[in-house]
C-alpha cells in the first residue's frame, strides 16, 4: 500500500521501490482498497528484496511493518532509515466487511502519515 500511495503523491519527486522479506502475492483487499481511494495499482506486484540490494541506491528507507524493521538488512551508506508502524491488516480476522474496514484503516493511516512525512520535507504534492 504504502508505494502505491507515495507514488500517488510524490512520483515527481522519488523513484519509489517497495519490496517485501518474503514477498507474496498483493492480497486482493488491499488492490480493492487501494481503487475505492482512485489510486493506481496497474503496475504494482510483489518485489523480494534482493531485487535491490547492492544494486539501487537509497536516500530513504522506510519499514512499515515490526518484521521487517526486526529482519530489514542494513544498506551501508544509505540515506535515512525510517520505521513506521503499522498493524498488517491481513492478520486481521473477521467478514470480508470487517477485513475491508481494516484494510481502509490501514490505507488511511498510511497516507496520513506520508502526507505528513511530505509537509515535513516541505515537498507539495497532488490534493
Amino acid at each position: 500500500m504504502a508505494e502505491a500511495i507515495l507514488k500517488k503523491y510524490a512520483r515527481d519527486h522519488f523513484e519509489i521501490f517497495s519490496a517485501g522479506l518474503e514477498p507474496k502475492e498483493i492480497n486482493p483487499l488491499t488492490l480493492e482498497v487501494l481503487f475505492e481511494a482512485g489510486i493506481n495499482t496497474e503496475r504494482l506486484y510483489a518485489k523480494p528484496l534482493s531485487t535491490f540490494i547492492g544494486k539501487t541506491n537509497f536516500s530513504y528507507i522506510i519499514t512499515v511493518c515490526s518484521n521487517a524493521e526486526e529482519k530489514c538488512p542494513i544498506f551501508p551508506g544509505m540515506g535515512l532509515r525510517m520505521h513506521w508502524p503499522f498493524e498488517d491488516p491481513a492478520v486481521f480476522e473477521g467478514s470480508k466487511e470487517n477485513k475491508l474496514e481494516k484494510f481502509r484503516e490501514t490505507r488511511d493511516q498510511i497516507e496520513k502519515r506520508i502526507l505528513a512525512w511530505l509537509d515535513e520535507l516541505g515537498i507539495s504534492y497532488p490534493i
